[in-house]
């Protein structure tokens, strides 16, 4: 495991890359990060991703400055569908796919705010798959994902913030013909797949108004289902 710099059209991008075990080559997977952006916790996520046999990176979008000063463009950035942040997914995948020790099978996951950059570039660059973890919606989503890849995707029931959208997101999937696994779990919150804590007083308030880390666990089988789903969809050519 280690930090490394990804090139990034004019830039470079820092960015956490972790490695399995063995000898590749490893389908791959761009893990896009929540609101608070690189944490401890979200390298953790690249961990668990490389311990199922997935080369796999986190780009720091923020580009190591704090928080609190980048979420508020990067989620209109998600919100508008394209920025910088869209460019560098899709660099990182293109650095990602070129490496001599990946198959060139790139999947990309994120978590909330990244679970909404993932929905969108699920339609609009070259993945095999994505994993869609409490993601807002696109607007129109019928016509927005209509040239998806394939989609794994968990929402909690009792997340304030994105009441209907898992069953939005179903329908908007199956009126398009995209392959996807969509699940709700009930009296699960936000963030209830990892392990994140929101940073000073936002705490409290997080776990009031979002329910998050509420229904942590359910988080198991939701691992299970994005295995079992990149493992069909991005492992695939490298196990045939």
């Amino acid at each position: 495991m280690s930090d490394i710099m990804i090139p990034a059209g004019d830039r470079e991008l820092p960015g956490y890359l972790a490695v399995p075990d063995g000898e590749g080559p490893w389908p791959a997977v761009v893990i896009v990060f929540e609101a608070f952006g690189a944490t401890a916790d979200m390298r953790a996520q690249a961990d668990r991703f490389a311990s199922r046999g997935y080369l796999a990176v986190l780009p720091d979008f923020y580009g190591g400055a704090p928080w609190v000063r980048c979420v508020r463009k990067a989620v209109g950035e998600m919100r508008a569908g394209r920025g910088p942040i869209y460019d560098a997914v899709d660099a990182t995948r293109a650095w990602l796919a070129a490496r001599d020790d990946c198959t060139g099978d790139v999947g990309v996951c994120g978590f909330c705010m990244g679970g909404g950059f993932a929905l969108v570039a699920a339609a609009k660059y070259d993945f095999q798959a994505a994993a869609v973890n409490y993601g807002m919606l696109p607007s129109r989503p019928d016509e927005a994902l209509r040239e998806a890849c394939p989609i794994v995707a968990s929402y909690g029931g009792a997340d304030p913030t994105l009441r209907r959208a898992a069953a939005k997101l179903d329908r908007a999937l199956t009126a398009g013909g995209v392959p996807h696994d969509v699940k709700e779990y009930p009296g699960a919150g936000h963030g209830f797949l990892t392990e994140t804590e929101a940073p000073g007083l936002l705490g409290p308030v997080t776990k009031i108004a979002f329910g998050l880390g509420k229904g942590r666990e359910h988080a198991p089988v939701a691992w299970d289902r994005i295995f079992a789903f990149f493992d069909a969809h991005v492992a695939k050519k490298s196990t045939t």
